[in-house]
């Protein structure tokens, strides 16, 4: 151990080299290497965490600049897990980095988690979260969560015990997912880039309470966050009955379900299509693809196609002049939300087709 480098934290009273020892033992996985995995992967490796797993598939975008700043101009168009990776070794070389530039679906999740004491969920979509939450309860694993939407930010630790013996998880809170037209995340709602920092360093303390004992992590509890007002209120969770019948019953169950179906929605005569079907459709006649996600944001598309980010997508609905249309974003949210609106606007004149999962889809 280096002493020099954990002297602030060993001098700490009721802390000292037994506590430091504890993280330097530790195994901590990040899922999501964005706003909120940043600070958390910032302070953890700093704290001295021993093994600290990074999972993302998605490239850093200009527009992710403005909160995630383990990031810079330079890393532009690269996958953030190794860019992240990058930058904490020359924070502590002491800590040993695990890089999976993946996206956690139901056939990688078991074995990505297995390996972690602590599990992070830097994700911003609610079938990552269902995902990840699922897992972590199926392997008794401790899940530190949070979420951040526009001004306000909440936290919470899940699957671990209290002292009567309650263990809640993220489905006690919300048994059942919203559909994916009524979840917007922070690429379409916005978000001001202090609220990921603030609440992901919040994540990252009740990851050291947890491994090290020290003070009172919020176990069988959400704590809400307002970036406008300073405060926060905190509340009580309870097992929910109704959310132990709709967890996979075992881990063979969990690597058959279908998280993306079950966070998206049905929109009469708007067909989900997956990246082989996707791929056929590129090679047809007559047809437009249109790509929803703002300018900048990472990967590109390589492949003709007009871009109309969905902010701006009613204003721009005549540009769409042919009647199939093939709908992409970067998660399958946004694509969503454009084909409502062009059923509404078009009815049925229109055939359209979304990519379930997002063009991120494209690269396994």
């Amino acid at each position: 151990m280096d002493k020099e480098r954990y002297s602030r934290q060993i001098n700490l009273k009721g802390f000292g080299e037994g506590r430091q020892c504890k993280l330097l033992a530790a195994k901590v996985l990040v899922i999501g290497a964005g706003g909120l995995g940043c600070p958390v992967l910032q302070y953890l490796c700093a704290a001295g965490i021993g093994e600290i797993g990074i999972a993302d598939a998605d490239l850093v975008s200009l527009s992710n600049l403005q909160r995630q700043v383990l990031y810079s101009i330079d890393d532009i168009g690269l996958p953030k897990a190794v860019q992240a990776a990058i930058r904490l070794q020359r924070l502590n070389p002491d800590c040993v980095i695990h890089t999976h530039v993946l996206r956690a679906d139901a056939l990688n999740a078991l074995e990505l988690i297995r390996y972690y004491d602590v599990i992070v969920d830097g994700t911003d979509n609610f079938a990552s979260r269902y995902l990840i939450n699922d897992a972590c309860v199926l392997l008794d694993k401790p899940l530190v969560y949070a979420s951040v939407f526009q001004y306000e930010g909440q936290v919470a630790v899940f699957n671990v015990a209290d002292a009567a013996g309650v263990k809640t998880n993220y489905r006690d809170l919300f048994a059942t997912p919203p559909s994916a037209t009524d979840a917007p995340d922070c690429n379409e709602s916005g978000v001001l880039g202090v609220l990921p920092g603030i609440i992901g360093l919040m994540q990252a303390g009740e990851v050291i309470k947890l491994i090290t004992g020290i003070g009172k992590p919020l176990i069988n509890q959400l704590l809400t966050w307002s970036v406008l007002t300073a405060s926060a209120y905190t509340i009580k969770l309870q097992e929910n009955p109704e959310a132990k019948h709709l967890m996979p019953a075992d881990q063979t169950a969990f690597r058959i379900t279908d998280y993306e179906w079950l966070c998206s929605t049905e929109i009469t005569g708007v067909e989900q299509i997956g990246a082989s079907s996707f791929a056929q459709l590129t090679t047809e006649q007559d047809i437009m693809f249109i790509d929803v996600r703002e300018t900048g944001e990472q990967p590109e598309a390589h492949f003709p196609h007009l871009q109309i980010p969905l902010s701006r997508f009613k204003e721009n609905l005549l540009s769409i002049q042919k009647n199939r249309v093939v709908l992409f974003c970067q998660s399958g949210k946004r694509s969503l939300q454009a084909a409502q609106i062009i059923r509404e606007s078009f009815g049925e004149s229109k055939k359209i087709y979304s990519l379930t999962g997002g063009i991120l889809t494209l690269l396994d």
